[in-house]
């Protein structure tokens, strides 16, 4: 058996045991608007509008932590002093054809007004003395009481009108606790996020009909509940050049679907890192922009939200061939992001590389991750061509390229 058929083989047969990614919602390849965080009614109408004015295609917009009346108490109650007329909100964004997605997480402090409730049912993490092992009271997703609990919180927001629930965090569950399985801490550390995802891609099947979902920690097994994003990454061009090799190392688990904070999460970006990190996430799976605020493209000058409405129309181009591209990768259980042996496994160049990735079967990505406008970009055999160019080039060697319209150099095979 060749390298090549070994590679995508093993795959296949992993993901044939674990599970496969299905095929989520059109939409969700469509602009992910979100910043850490939209605070009301206001704000969520403001971002609609504004991007139907300036004409920029965007499909969902995120609330992230601060739809509660405070500030991360996730109660699964919109704060009614900042959103005076939930329902309204949501035919609004629906008419322009737009989607909302919510953020929550499974740990409840004490000052939260769920905590009481969790505890005395029993549906939390227990601790070895009888209390709690930690501060936070911590759903136990081995509970098919608390599960059920939870599900019915979701639920009342699927029904509202949410298509998507950002499951974030996981990867905290109690080494030292006790959970209603039975099974030690050490067991269900691990199976947590995966009980978690799989909790939320339930409820949003049931109710919605489709089970994308919006998620951080995983294990073996969570590419059947997509989508996965590789958490709070740093605003430098090392930190979108680790979230790329992050990628990939999750497209090698079996993960079809991934996504990132474009432009990075701690900080505002600057509009020199936010152009690089746009191009990049142009050619990823799912395409997101969020973070420390303000990652509106308006905010940054007219110049900036030009650039990003072209960026933008670039994406919707490349529709067709990403919506082919998923539903092949999900039939094999492939990622959508591949390592450049992945698909020319008997090239030894290929097995060096890890800042350039395929995207689908066709189209060969070098982000830009240093100062200049151009790269050293290293093809594997074949006849590559350049997206933005049509100029051709012989594989199986290194080229000096430097990157045209965007700050990206994107090749197609043919």
């Amino acid at each position: 058996m060749t390298k090549i058929c070994i590679v995508k083989h093993d795959l296949r047969e992993y993901t044939k045991l674990t599970g496969r990614a299905s095929m989520v919602p059109e939409w969700s390849f469509g602009l992910w608007m979100s910043r850490i965080s939209y605070h009301s009614q206001q704000q969520v109408e403001d971002v609609v509008n504004k991007m139907q004015k300036e004409r920029i295609p965007c499909k969902v917009v995120h609330l992230d932590t601060g739809w509660f009346e405070d500030d991360w108490k996730c109660d699964f109650e919109f704060s009614k002093t900042r959103f005076p007329n939930v329902e309204e909100m949501f035919h609004m964004v629906e008419k322009n054809n737009m989607h909302i997605s919510l953020w929550q997480y499974p740990y409840f402090t004490p000052l939260n007004p769920l905590f009481q409730e969790i505890v005395k049912k029993g549906y939390c993490v227990q601790g070895l003395d009888g209390g709690l092992p930690t501060k936070d009271a911590v759903l136990d997703f081995s509970n098919p009481e608390g599960v059920a609990w939870y599900q019915n919180k979701l639920k009342n927001l699927l029904e509202l009108g949410t298509d998507c629930i950002k499951a974030d965090f996981g990867e905290a569950a109690p080494i030292d606790g006790i959970y209603q399985s039975g099974k030690s801490g050490f067991y269900e550390h691990n199976l947590y996020p995966l009980r978690y995802n799989q909790a939320v891609s339930e409820i949003m099947k049931k109710v919605k009909g489709h089970s994308i979902i919006w998620a951080r920690s995983a294990w073996a097994g969570s590419q059947r509940f997509p989508v996965h994003w590789g958490g709070d990454s740093e605003n430098t061009l090392s930190g979108m050049k680790s979230t790329l090799r992050g990628a990939l190392s999750l497209g090698l688990c079996g993960f079809t679907f991934y996504s990132h904070d474009i432009g990075g999460f701690v900080k505002r970006p600057s509009e020199f890192l936010y152009r690089r990190w746009l191009a990049f996430g142009v050619f990823t799976s799912h395409m997101r922009c969020h973070g420390a605020p303000p990652r509106e493209p308006w905010e940054y000058g007219d110049d900036f939200l030009k650039y990003f409405r072209e960026i933008m129309e670039l994406r919707e181009e490349l529709m067709p061939y990403i919506l082919e591209q998923a539903e092949i990768s999900c039939k094999n259980g492939f990622p959508m992001m591949r390592t450049l042996f992945f698909e020319e496994p008997e090239d030894p160049g290929a097995w060096l590389i890890d800042d350039e990735y395929f995207f689908g079967d066709q189209l060969l990505v070098a982000p830009l991750f240093g100062e200049k406008e151009g790269r050293e970009v290293y093809l594997p055999q074949g006849v590559f061509q350049n997206y933005f160019t049509k100029e051709q080039y012989q594989g199986g060697k290194w080229y000096s390229m430097e990157s045209e319209k965007f700050p990206i150099i994107v090749l197609k095979r043919i």
